[in-house]
């Protein structure tokens, strides 16, 4: 039996009545990596969703694009789906493992001379 996957990365999700757009939406803007935000258009932008309003008059997501141009500010309306392209930086255990090695670091630190009088 496998394990549960930890991150979204790599996932295209399709809008159904069992996923609707604005679950997609929250996912993203929870996600730590870049998307790739397909329009009803066709067309795509590629960046990090750094904002949603799912309760303003015309609900909307704001991005940066890749390159860090923005933000940009995309109505719910024009958008067909979000796919999880980037890589998940939150994946996995990085923190766990930075903290660990941080309090290993400090344990072998010698004490300041203000702690050993």
């Amino acid at each position: 039996m496998s394990e549960p996957e930890e991150t979204l990365q790599g996932w295209e999700p399709e809008v159904s009545p069992d996923l609707p757009l604005a679950r997609i939406i929250e996912l993203a803007f929870d996600y730590r990596g870049n998307t790739v935000v397909v329009k009803t258009d066709g067309s795509e932008v590629y960046g990090y969703v750094f904002n949603r309003d799912a309760d303003a008059a015309e609900p909307f997501i704001q991005m940066f694009d890749a390159a860090g141009a923005g933000p940009f500010k995309i109505p719910y309306a024009r958008i067909r789906t979000i796919r999880f392209t980037g890589k998940d930086t939150a994946a996995g255990d990085s923190y766990a493992a930075w903290l660990r090695r941080r309090e290993k670091e400090q344990a072998e630190r010698p004490p300041h001379d203000s702690e050993a009088r």
